[in-house]
């Protein structure tokens, strides 16, 4: 097998300027959670929790910082995915996708300073109890349809389906499926759900079966993701292309029998929520497993890279240590502590981690400079580090009983443990924010100098 033979890469064929438009939501929900981020760690800091006055803000805070780095950060990654590898069809209705989401983003935000706006902690998608933040959430899922089905519409008049650039661009069209899947739930438990129920239980279970179906669609592009950077830079995957087709076909396997189940079951069946949470638990990581596995594999094989692809490497390292030890944590889980966000947090790092890597690797091609690589090998490194103290901290933690979703007294910091493994968590925590801040240094570094380039400005 030639080293040609073994690429996992697409090439660039989409609209390029939608494509950026994508990127930039991306990065302005980053901006706007990082800030965010450095009141959510402190509130949960021992010592520097009783010198603030934002405390109280906690749960609401959280709620807006989770939207940001979860659903708008992924699902604005999924336009840029989307967008670069497929042909232009309705130009209009991307156009439109991107200002609905961006509209969204920016409206369950301000919702933030608007007012006191009750804060809902339902898992995947907590809200706040405002018209302003019921509007941006209505409108983000509105951009998030037009762009899924355009996905869809386009993939599915795609010609060229051999090769590994097939088996990418199949597990592309998966994860739109799956973002369709996601929706067509939501609609339907809003649609069975009585108004009459508790707003915790009505929005925990709006968003369940949904929010699951989400993680499909962020895993399968992870995948994609962790192909590419490794065939960018020179770790050449021993998979064939009919092994990788059927790998990120049995990656959404589990979402068949999802019609089946909801025939006479919603959302407040015992059923409906056990069949979302073995869905994801057994059926969304065995394509992750098997790819992690031969990316590895390649990894070990692989010769350093070339000294133009050092960030796509070092990034790809970093996302599979972190996915990888969220899926770890995720074995320790017992009772309703902050165990279970160090797990969420691994997962959902492992994939910010590789969506950085596409970043570096796609700036050229989207027409910006290439990004210093010192720098880029370096965030990754120090975000990586912090988050693994932010996520062991929060697992030891809940070892101790710690509670999630709670800040300030109310965690109960009445022992040295307790202090020392929160202590740890927030330092972790600080440095991740460090780690983010370089990211977005790196990233608006590159775009700038392609600006100062065109008028004439010597870097």
């Amino acid at each position: 097998m030639t080293q040609q033979d073994s690429h996992y890469i697409l090439p660039v064929k989409g609209d390029i300027t939608l494509a950026r438009g994508w990127l930039f939501l991306g990065l302005l929900s980053l901006v706007i959670a990082g800030l965010l981020t450095v009141l959510v760690v402190s509130a949960r800091v021992p010592g520097l929790q009783d010198l603030l006055p934002f405390v109280g803000l906690f749960r609401a805070v959280l709620v807006v910082h989770v939207d940001l780095t979860v659903l708008v950060w992924f699902s604005a990654f999924a336009g840029l995915f989307w967008s670069l590898n497929v042909r232009g069809y309705c130009t209009l209705c991307g156009w439109g996708a991107l200002l609905l989401a961006l509209f969204g983003a920016l409206s369950m935000s301000a919702a933030l300073f608007v007012g006191s706006p009750e804060p809902i902690m339902a898992n995947y998608i907590p809200v706040l109890r405002s018209p302003i933040f019921m509007a941006g959430l209505l409108a983000f899922a509105g951009g998030f349809a037009i762009l899924v089905l355009r996905a869809l519409y386009s993939l599915a008049r795609e010609r060229d389906w051999s090769g590994r650039e097939g088996a990418l661009r199949f597990a592309l069209f998966t994860s739109a499926l799956s973002g369709l899947a996601a929706l067509i739930v939501f609609a339907l438990a809003y649609g069975d759900l009585p108004e009459s129920l508790e707003p915790k239980a009505y929005y925990e279970l709006l968003f369940w079966g949904g929010g699951h179906l989400m993680q499909f669609v962020y895993t399968q592009l992870m995948l994609v993701a962790w192909l590419w950077l490794a065939s960018a830079s020179g770790a050449w995957p021993g998979l064939g292309a009919r092994a990788a087709w059927w790998v990120f076909a049995i990656g959404v396997a589990a979402i068949l029998p999802t019609p089946f189940v909801l025939i006479g079951n919603g959302p407040e069946t015992a059923l409906y929520r056990i069949f979302f949470t073995y869905q994801m638990q057994y059926g969304g990581g065995i394509a992750a497993l098997v790819i992690g596995a031969v990316v590895l594999a390649a990894l070990w094989r692989a010769d350093a890279p070339h000294e133009s692809a050092r960030a796509e490497r070092s990034t790809l390292w970093t996302s599979l240590l972190v996915f990888g030890a969220g899926g770890v944590i995720g074995f320790l889980i017992s009772g309703s502590n902050v165990t279970i966000p160090a797990h969420y947090h691994g997962s959902i790092v492992g994939v910010t981690l590789a969506f950085m890597g596409m970043t570096y690797h796609l700036l050229p091609k989207l027409g910006y400079r290439p990004v210093s690589q010192g720098l880029a090998v370096w965030q990754s490194r120090i975000y990586c580090g912090g988050q693994l103290m932010h996520i062991t901290g929060l697992a030891w933690s809940g070892g101790y009983g710690i509670q999630r979703k709670t800040a300030g007294a109310a965690q109960g910091l009445d022992s040295l443990e307790r202090i020392v493994s929160m202590g740890f968590m927030g330092l972790g925590g600080f440095i991740a924010i460090i780690g983010g801040i370089l990211f977005l240094i790196v990233v608006f570094k590159s775009i700038l100098g392609r600006r100062r380039n065109e008028l004439g400005v010597a870097p």
